[in-house]
């Protein structure tokens, strides 16, 4: 007869893959946050929780059907907070119990539960006896057959068990089932009934323990066998060799001093190849250890140590292939020459590093290989971009397998001879993870006071890599770190001219999209005004590649067109170039008609070259408030606050109130808020647009300017210019005002860009001014 002793609620906290029983202490780690809010509800009241398993453990947030109708009342015994934000609990079971339903309190489950007790008519003293004596005897006979201490611990409990339902629950507890079987013991209620069926448990795992034991040893027999056939197989071959048969690991050996002799490399490296090969001849074939000693003589073997190829150093010749190569950069080329030069006359001197340093598609790679066909040189590419481990370069320890030499070795390798040019291409993108800094291992390669000795944690020997001509390239200097940065000489690439785009397109690009897409000149020609109106309407970037593309888009069409019998030939004009690439994709960013209060055109320079923005300054009647719009990075906001406080100072000198800052609210915005802006050159452009809208004074419209503004008025120098005075030029600005501390890069642009412009140098807010405002225009007292 079950009795319902009491109904009671209590916190609930559902087990994945667990069952808990009466008289049972366990401990467990506790994850889940509701989980978490039960155990802290239940130790706040009376320590006592109720304890349910749920069907499925995958179940992240089980309700009442996902739960067993039965568990256990437990009490809380000690709450763990361990390392790492983790939580375990030991509870002991106290009584089953029966869920009726749940509820929802104060940010846990409490369970309104049926605590049960049995009142069974009790079997005679002696038959209760020596049924428990059965049950303790086979547990005893389990717990040897079981690998884990666990059911040992629990003996002693076992054999002090009392009660014929206690004596079941020890049992079941120490019981290697799954949960699920667990759960079913849990619901038998009747004690007898309970302890017959672990009884039955106990017997029929001894005997699934006893046949694992006879297949165990049955393995273990026919592994000592077959380790002896292997050991007689290895004294075989050492017979076989002493007959003279050479197949297997004495082939492998033989082929690799004839490699020896064939590279004759220093004879440091002569003696550890000997040695490595004298000890793989001592490695078992079948042991891991066989593969990684022959990986590392075939590294070895296959690195130079002494093949060079023979330099040219004819400038003229270099000269052509460059020009070959690439349009305009005549900078770049001339400084390349020079490098050249001294080479030549310095052969035996550290060659300097030179790193390439321009926005996407500008020819940074391909003139590296350019320089490498003009020197002669066998060219090699290693790519950085995304590299965040310092054993990509210097290679990974030979002390486990699969280990590889570094990507230095790995080029080397590839290249064949000891003076290749070596392009590290990306160095920029370098990232920095636990696995330790690419860029600091990258100092020894790049420095030629140390890289005769490069040491590769896999190679394990010195390595000279000073005859190697490194190159790099790098879409920005910000991310290089210092002392990397400080072992490089920076050539910088800009951003090309219309003007060199077009001869770059008519000369190269053209010709070798049509090659690629099987067109020859009588099938398909495109006009220079429709490679204007390409480099105009639907490319916007500082290089190559997207016009590129656009000219291989043309060529597609074409093909499809020609292979589909619609025509024989294409001609593509600006005429009919929309019908066949769409509308433009950009509009013409141009200057506004007439002058304009508030409005001011800054210049701005982004990773696909320059570009203008409109600055908008609104004043409202208010209370001083000051709001920045248009996506604006730290940098800018800061600009903002300087040009406030530069007019605030000087507010006795302009048509401005003293007090105009507690009067007006002041609104700057920049256009297209979706694109992120920053940088320390429109503070010249913020304080003229508002003391434009203060005053009400209209500004030039064929005005652009650019500089950083500090809160005394000093106009600072800026950066990217030529990128920006394009931009201005495209836009149809007429004069460009720029700090007068640009006047050396402003001698370094191109007449061709600077034609039809005028700049003004300015050195404080009074010369910005001055020539910012439309005629007549005044924003002093």
């Amino acid at each position: 007869m079950i009795e319902t002793k009491e109904r009671i609620q209590l916190p609930m906290m559902a087990l994945r893959g667990l069952t808990v029983f009466p008289n049972m202490a366990i401990s467990f780690p506790v994850g889940r946050q509701k989980s978490l809010d039960a155990l802290e509800a239940a130790d706040e009241g009376d320590k006592r929780i109720f304890l349910v398993a749920q069907r499925d453990p995958e179940d992240a947030s089980p309700e009442q059907m996902g739960l067993y109708e039965f568990g256990t009342v437990a009490t809380i015994k000690q709450i763990l907070k361990l390392p790492g934000n983790m939580t375990h609990v030991i509870v002991e079971g106290v009584i089953r119990g029966r869920l009726a339903t749940i509820q929802h309190k104060r940010k846990c489950e409490y369970a309104e539960i049926t605590t049960i007790a049995q009142d069974f008519p009790e079997l005679p003293e002696v038959h209760t006896a020596a049924e428990m004596r059965i049950a303790q005897d086979l547990y005893e006979e389990y717990a040897k057959f079981v690998p884990n201490t666990t059911a040992v611990d629990l003996l002693p409990n076992v054999l002090a068990a009392g009660k014929p339902g206690k004596l079941a629950d020890v049992i079941a507890a120490g019981l290697e089932i799954s949960f699920d079987r667990k759960q079913k013991i849990l619901e038998i209620l009747n004690p007898y009934d309970r302890l017959q069926a672990v009884m039955d448990i106990m017997r029929y795992e001894q005997q699934v323990l006893r046949v694992k034991r006879e297949i165990e040893a049955k393995t273990k027999d026919a592994i000592d066998k077959n380790q002896r056939e292997y050991f007689l197989r290895e004294e075989l071959k050492v017979i076989q060799e002493e007959l003279g048969d050479k197949d297997g690991i004495g082939a492998d050996a033989a082929e690799f001093r004839r490699r020896l002799e064939e590279k004759n490399p220093p004879e440091e490296v002569r003696k550890t190849v000997e040695k490595e090969i004298d000890r793989m001849m001592k490695i078992p074939v079948t042991s891991p250890e066989s593969n990684v000693s022959r990986s590392y003589i075939d590294t070895l073997l296959n690195l130079p140590w002494n093949e060079m190829t023979e330099e040219t150093f004819d400038l003229k010749q270099a000269a052509e292939i460059l020009d070959e190569d690439h349009y305009g950069l005549e900078k770049v080329k001339e400084r390349i020459l020079e490098y050249l030069a001294v080479r030549k006359n310095a052969p035996e001197e550290k060659a300097t590093i030179l790193c390439l340093v321009g926005p996407p598609g500008v020819g940074k790679t391909s003139i590296a290989r350019s320089v490498a066909k003009a020197l002669n040189r066998k060219y090699v590419r290693m790519s950085l971009g995304g590299v965040k481990d310092e054993a990509e370069i210097r290679g990974h320890r030979r002390t486990y397998i699969g280990a590889m030499p570094g990507r230095i070795m790995n080029a080397m390798k590839q290249v064949g001879t000891i003076n290749p040019l070596m392009l590290l291409d990306e160095v920029d993108k370098l990232g920095v993870s636990y696995n330790g800094d690419p860029a600091a291992a990258l100092l020894e390669v790049l420095d030629g006071e140390q890289n005769f000795t490069f040491r590769d944690h896999y190679v394990e020997m010195p390595y000279d890599l000073s005859k190697v001509l490194f190159m790099c390239t790098a879409n920005s200097l910000e991310p290089i770190p210092g002392p990397l940065r400080d072992r490089m000489e920076i050539i910088e690439l800009g951003s090309y001219t219309a003007t060199e785009k077009q001869h770059i397109a008519m000369e190269h690009l053209v010709k070798k999209q049509m090659k690629r897409h099987g067109l020859k000149g009588s099938q398909l020609k495109i006009r220079p005004e429709a490679v204007e109106m390409i480099i105009d309407g639907y490319t916007r970037e500082a290089g190559v590649r997207q016009l590129e593309r656009t000219i291989g888009q043309v060529c597609r069409k074409a093909v499809k067109a020609i292979i589909s019998g619609e025509k024989k030939s294409m001609t593509v004009t600006a005429k009919n170039l929309e019908e066949i690439l769409g509308k433009p994709r950009f509009t013409e960013d141009r200057i506004y008609e007439e002058p304009q209060v508030g409005i001011v055109r800054g210049l701005a320079w982004t990773a696909v070259g320059g570009t203008t923005l409109s600055v908008e300054v609104n004043i409202m009647p208010g209370d001083g408030k000051f709001r920045l719009t248009g996506n604006l990075g730290k940098v800018m906001k800061e600009s903002a606050e300087a040009a406030i406080s530069y007019i605030r100072s000087q507010s006795d000198r302009f048509k401005v109130e003293p007090d105009f800052y507690k009067k007006q609210d002041l609104h700057i915005h920049i256009p297209e808020g979706a694109t992120p802006k920053d940088g320390p050159s429109a503070g010249v452009t913020m304080t003229t647009a508002m003391l434009s809208a203060l005053t009400g004074a209209k500004v030039r419209n064929d005005v652009a300017m650019t500089g950083e503004v500090t809160i005394r008025g000093r106009v600072l120098s800026i950066g990217g210019l030529r990128e920006k005075v394009l931009a201005a030029k495209k836009a149809g600005v007429k004069t460009v005002i720029l700090p007068k501390q640009n006047e050396k890069d402003l001698q370094e642009i191109s007449d061709e860009i600077k034609e039809g412009m005028e700049f003004v140098l300015a050195k404080e807010m009074d010369d910005v001014l001055k020539h910012a405002l439309a005629k007549g225009e005044s924003v002093w007292k």
